[in-house]
């Protein structure tokens, strides 16, 4: 680029040398710059790449984790479940086992008995024994004679004519008690309705 000149010249050699020194410099500098930005460039990108695949890495075994955490919940949960089905009676049952042995006890008397009454006695015992253990576990007996009829508790087996205006779309017979265990419907009274 520039043209040396001769050390006759007016100006001064070391004027020179500097000049085309800078050049270089210059130039080498350039050239360093631009291979220090693409050495640079492809060491971001290798960096954020690496960055990423960390944090896939990363939110794969958390999803992995957390993926076996509830797969271990639902299989504990269903063993639960299937115990619990399993012996969801048992207190109910063992509060039962005292009626089983006295209607053992009311067949064994029957075999010698002669007193019907005696007998009766016995059994209106029994029933009345069952019946309170049952109420101890929440069930009632719903009365439906006289009442309004309720698809809600009742199920109607058939309508017949009622006897006095009152009764026109009341309970008039029960077929069948409907029972409720703690305030559900378990089973629906199987009734007859005046129309």
């Amino acid at each position: 680029m520039f043209s040396k000149k001769k050390p006759n010249d007016t100006e001064n050699p070391t004027t020179e040398n500097t000049a085309e020194e800078q050049l270089n410099q210059e130039q080498n500098e350039d050239a360093g710059a631009a291979t220090e930005e693409t050495v640079t460039e492809p060491v971001e990108e290798i960096s954020a790449e690496e960055k990423l695949k960390l944090e896939n890495a990363a939110l794969n075994d958390k999803y992995l984790r957390l993926f076996a955490e509830f797969d271990n919940f639902k299989r504990r949960t269903q063993k639960e479940r299937v115990e619990l089905l399993q012996t969801a009676g048992k207190d109910v049952i063992i509060s039962m086992l005292p009626v089983l042995d006295d209607f053992d006890r009311a067949n064994k008397a029957t075999e010698n008995a002669t007193d019907i009454n005696a007998i009766r006695e016995g059994v209106q015992l029994v029933h009345t024994k069952l019946k309170s253990i049952l109420a101890q576990k929440g069930l009632k007996e719903q009365e439906s004679i006289n009442t309004v009829f309720d698809t809600d508790l009742h199920e109607a087996i058939t309508k017949i004519p009622a006897p006095t205006d009152e009764l026109k779309g009341k309970v008039i017979d029960e077929l069948e008690k409907g029972y409720t265990l703690n305030d559900k419907v378990i089973r629906f009274a199987k009734v007859v309705v005046g129309s």
